[in-house]
Order: C-alpha cells, then structure tokens, then sequence
C-alpha cells in the first residue's frame, strides 16, 4: 500500500501556525484595551473640563420677544434678561431652593415639545415650572413661576434680586405679582432683595407667583393690571364726592348728648356758610344713638308714656355716616345671648382641642375685649345685614365706614386652618360692605372692581413724609392698584385726636384733596380762628365741586371700561423720561391736569417738571404755555394757591 503524501511540506508543524495566532490576537487585545481606557480617561477629562471650564456660564431656556429666561450656573439664578442680554430685569436666587453646594452646571428643560414652558427639578426638594406669555398689544412679556416642594413640610423660599427693589427700575418695567390664593410671607432683606416664603403645611402648597417685564413701566404696567382685572368693574354711588365730610369730635356718653353735639355742629356749618356736607360719627357715637332709638322703639310697644317721644327728624334730616366694625364688645348684651341661644359660631372661632367644642377667639378693638364676626357663617353676615338695615331703619343714614378687616398676627395664627388667614377676611369684608349701598371700607384686596370706596391711612399732623408729604405717594400707590375711589385721610391729619392748629399746614393739606375725590376734615377751620381760612376752605369746596368732580367723573367711565387709574404719576405721558421716575410730589388727573401742590413748610416757590409728549402746558393761573420736558425751578406758588397746568396739544 503506497504511503500517503503530507499535505504540509512545510517543516514547521501546524501547532506551530496555530500557537502564534494566539498570541498575535491576545497581544492586540491588550493593546486595544488599554486605548479605549485611555480614551475614556481622555472623555472624561474633556467632559469635567467642558462642565466646570470650557462649558458657557449661561443657558437660555426660554425666549421671548422683548425678554428670555437664561440659566446662570455660577451664580445659581435664573434670570430674566434682555434678548441682546444689556439689560438685567430679574435674578431668581434658586440656592436657597436646592441645596447651594450642590453644583448644578447645566439645566436641562424637561418640557421638551413646548418652547414657552420650563419644567425642571431641583435638588429633589422642588419641582418648577415657569410658563411665558406674551402679549403684543402692551409690548410685554410674562413669566409665571411655580415652585411646588416634592415633599410636606418643605419651605421654600425665593430670592428676587432685581431693579424693583429701587426706584430706578422705573426705565426696565418690572412688575411683580404674588398670588393671593397661596398663603406665604414677602418681605425685603437687608440687601434689598424681595425675598419670597412659603409657610409650612401638611400639603404640598406651590410657592406662585408672576413677573411682567415691559420695555418700560408703563407697558410693565399695563401688563399687571390686565392679569389682575378678572372683573368687570363697578363705579360706586358718585354723588358721594360732592359733599365734604366733617367729622364729629366728641367724646359723650349717652345718645341724647350725641344728638345734642349734631345740633350744634350743623347750626355752625350753616353760620359759617360752609354749605351742606357729610357728618361723620364713629362706632361708639353710632353705638349710643342706636341704642337710644332702640330702647325707645321697645318702650313704645309696651304702650309706655308718650312723654319719652323723642325728635326723630333732627338725624334724618342730616347727611350721616354712621360707622361699623365686625367687631362685638364682650360685654355686650348681643354676646351673651348669642352664647345662651347657640348662635356662637357667629364669632370667629377655634375648637377647645381636637373634638371639643367651638370657642371665639378674643381680639382687642379700640381698647375692648371683643369678638369678630365669622364672614364665612351665611347665618353671621345675615345678621350683620339686618342690623345694618334697622341702623338704617332708626338713624336714616346716608352713608357707613365699615373698619376693622385688617386682622393681627396672633388671629391670623389661629385660622390658618380654617381658610382665613392673610387677606382672605379683607376680601369678604369688601363683598358684605358692597351688598350694603354707600359704603366706604378701609381695607380691599382684589376688590378695587366694586362700587366701594376706600378710606386712605391716617396720616401724622405734621410735613414729614407720614405726614402731609405722604398723602401725594399713598394716592398714587393706591391708584395704579386700581382703587380710585378714595377718600384721603382728613385736612391736617387724623392720627392725633387734637385739632389741627397750623394755618399753613391745614391750608396747603387743603390744597392737595381738593383735587382728590372726597375732602374730610378732622378740624373745622373755624378752629384755625381767622377769617382767612374758612375764606380759603369755601373756595377749595367750590373748585372741587364744580370742576375737579366733573373732571373725575368723565376719567371714571374710562377706568371703567379700560381699567387706567385715573390719578397718574409723571411717567405715565412719559415713560421712558428719567426724569419722571421719581417725582412723588405731583399727579395727573388723567391726561390733561398736572397738579404740583407745595409741601414744604415755608415754601412759596417749588420746582415743578412738566412731561413730554409731544405736547404743551399751560398754567391755570397765569396762562403762561410752557412745552413739554420743561423744568420750571422755583416757580412761584403763593400760600393760596396750588400750582395746576392743563395740557395743550
């Protein structure tokens, strides 16, 4: 048998072959993967470099058309800036939302198909969500932020760096909107920062709020109210500005004294030719008069003497405003019936302890001991109502002040839970007082819409800025909050109980609520003892009746179909005029007066800037006509006389 051939001549064996294939591949392998390590090492160098080094300080996460909100990742803000990024509006501080040593280098949106929202996360302590709007007829921009903690027991808190802490934001147009509905505390820090808390809860209450940001304050402006306006709004009963309001100083104690002090008090208004006005009583005057009348109505429907008929005529012949608080002494007569016959729920009230029984809280009103009506009790405000109704039934009143919605910190405290706390009790004080006709309120929030008005703060009786100097901020900060109504705090200041006895004080205070609304007076100007005042005080009266009252009613209707307050600060016919921004010591009756009293004392000149608009002015005075963006320095402005321009075109 022939030998069979081998088919490998070569001498080395096949092993050999197989044995060096091996080896070549594990050598390869070694060297592969020590490249890819150093290139993972490589990568991640790049990343931690491009992260913390190389990586853009800013993000932008949202963009308008005037504004964009950016990630500020050094500073760990967000911050609403300028879309060419010159102008800053507003730093959101978000380290004091997630934990500040937590580096967060870029923020990712998680809303990824909506270009106006941002969704995002933060240090798993808070979930935000900012949306954008904007509105091209007021060429502004909105961004309404949600801050919602991702556990109970969470505060947040939200620092707000920005120009509104100053009054040079004016130029920007930032306007910063809190929701009511979210109970939280607001404040300003130490370095003037507007901080923003949540108060803790067993919920997950969200921390909201919204910033409106506008080429300039006005359209800011415009902005603001146009979220806030979520009514149709109410003009109130506008024969109340037509008549002043004299307050009764009196300090009697029984009603037959009250009525004796109205005898004499209107016989001096007539002698002193003074025409007719308002006599204002407060509550405990009120109190004694109602209790008088009442004792006597009772008296006669036991068929008791006709010698105890009293004058009924006298009050209802008067122009009366009566005064009202939801307050109850706690000694009253009212009180311990409502304890005897069940209806203690009328007062606001906390339970004993977890299944105990309802008991009112004790407040102090005007130095009593009392007990506060319960606005959420249908049966409680039914009650308020009648006696409103028999108040006006006895007394023929023309109008009330209803005071006492502001509540205390310790109340608030102990009605968190019970839906009341913050400016809850003020909002449904403002609904009770306009289901009652001609009522004056001291307090509103989120009801400028109704047919109220709105007593101002009592001022000190003096020049300071608590004092005279005040009344022009107060009016304006009032009015582009939408409440236009008002009634300024009484010619000479109210805080003190003595008359005012400042003859220039008293006539340039005049001066000023002359051309507001309502004039009130805590000090007859006979006080003042000279001929000059009472002179002065019957023109002031004349001119606000004939011409400032029509002139407010014609910028009513506009208010009331376009919301535009109708006292307006400089900037409003020049808001991108730096010098507009910080006059506090003129006002606008809508576009065509320009009133600048004197509020220095001794002063018989002031400097007064007229606003451009392409437009001229001219002095009600002298009929001098000066153009628009002029600077009158030391324009004289006798003791008598206010200095007013009506606008020319």
């Amino acid at each position: 048998m022939p030998h069979a051939r081998n088919r490998n001549p070569s001498p080395i064996p096949e092993v050999t072959w197989d044995t060096g294939l091996k080896e070549m591949n594990e050598t390869w392998k070694g060297a592969i993967a020590c490249l890819g390590v150093a290139v993972f090492f490589v990568m991640t160098i790049g990343i931690i470099y491009w992260q913390v080094v190389d990586q853009p300080n800013k993000n932008w996460i949202l963009r308008g058309t005037l504004s964009g909100l950016i990630w500020e990742r050094r500073t760990h803000s967000l911050v609403i800036q300028t879309l060419n990024e010159d102008t800053t509006y507003v730093e959101i501080d978000v380290g004091n939302v997630g934990n500040p040593d937590v580096e967060v280098p870029f923020v990712r949106n998680l809303c990824w198909l909506n270009k106006t929202e941002f969704c995002y996360t933060w240090d798993s302590v808070a979930e935000v969500k900012i949306s954008l709007e904007v509105n091209e007829e007021t060429e502004s921009e909105c961004y309404s932020m949600s801050w919602t903690p991702v556990h109970c027991h969470v505060q947040l808190k939200v620092r707000l760096r920005s120009e509104i802490a100053h009054v040079i934001s004016l130029e920007f147009g930032v306007a910063l909107l809190v929701s009511p509905e979210i109970p939280i505390q607001m404040g300003l820090d130490s370095g003037e920062q507007i901080c923003l808390q949540s108060l803790p809860s067993m919920e997950r209450l969200p921390l909201q709020y919204t910033v409106c940001v506008g080429h300039n304050v006005k359209a800011a402006h415009l902005e603001a109210m146009q979220q806030l306006s979520l009514h149709s709004r109410e003009l109130p009963n506008m024969k109340t500005m037509r008549l002043p309001f004299w307050k009764l100083l009196t300090s009697v104690d029984s009603g037959p004294k009250v009525e004796r002090e109205l005898r004499i008090f209107s016989n001096r208004l007539r002698r002193h030719q003074l025409g007719e006005g308002v006599i204002s009583l407060n509550e405990h005057s009120t109190t004694l008069l109602y209790d008088m009348d009442h004792d006597y109505l009772n008296s006669r429907r036991r068929g008791m003497s006709k010698r105890l008929t009293r004058d009924f005529p006298l009050v209802k012949l008067l122009n009366i405003s009566i005064t009202l608080s939801p307050f109850l002494g706690v000694d009253s007569t009212q009180f311990h019936s409502s304890l005897v016959d069940g209806t203690e729920t009328y007062w606001l009230s906390v339970p004993s302890n977890p299944q105990g029984q309802m008991v009112p809280i004790l407040s102090q009103w005007h130095g009593r001991f009392c007990v506060k009506l319960n606005l959420t009790n249908p049966a409680a405000v039914s009650w308020f109502l009648d006696r409103v109704g028999s108040l006006q039934a006895l007394l023929g009143m023309e109008y009330i002040l209803l005071e006492g919605a502001e509540g205390s910190a310790l109340e608030e405290q102990a009605l968190r839970t019970q839906s009341l706390s913050g400016d809850r009790y003020i909002s449904l004080l403002a609904d009770l007082a306009s289901r009652i006709e001609n009522t004056i309120v001291t307090a509103g929030t989120q009801s400028s819409h109704k047919p109220l008005f709105v007593r101002m703060p009592p001022l000190q009786s003096d020049w300071s800025s608590m004092g005279l100097k005040g009344i022009i901020p107060s009016l304006l900060h009032h009015t582009l909050m939408g409440y236009n109504f008002l009634i300024p705090d009484a010619v000479g200041g109210s805080l003190s109980e003595d008359p005012v006895t400042d003859e220039e004080l008293f006539i340039r205070w005049l001066e000023i609520v002359a051309f507001l609304p309502v004039i009130s007076f805590h000090t007859p100007p006979w006080v003042c003892g000279e001929d000059r005042v009472l002179n002065i005080t019957r023109r002031y009266i004349a001119r606000h009746q004939k011409t400032v009252v029509p002139l407010i009613e014609t910028y009513a209707e506009e208010w009331q179909l376009t919301g535009r307050p109708i006292f307006r600060p400089m900037w409003w016919l020049s808001p991108d005029d730096p010098m507009t921004f910080t006059i506090d010591d003129q006002f606008l009756i809508g576009d065509e007066v320009l009133v600048a009293p004197v509020v220095e004392r001794g002063a018989v000149h002031r400097d007064i800037y007229l606003p451009d608009g392409g437009f001229q002015w001219q002095d009600s005075l002298t009929a001098q006509v000066f153009d628009g963006g002029t600077l009158l320095l030391d324009y004289p402005v006798a003791l008598e006389e206010v200095a007013v321009f009506l606008r020319r075109s």
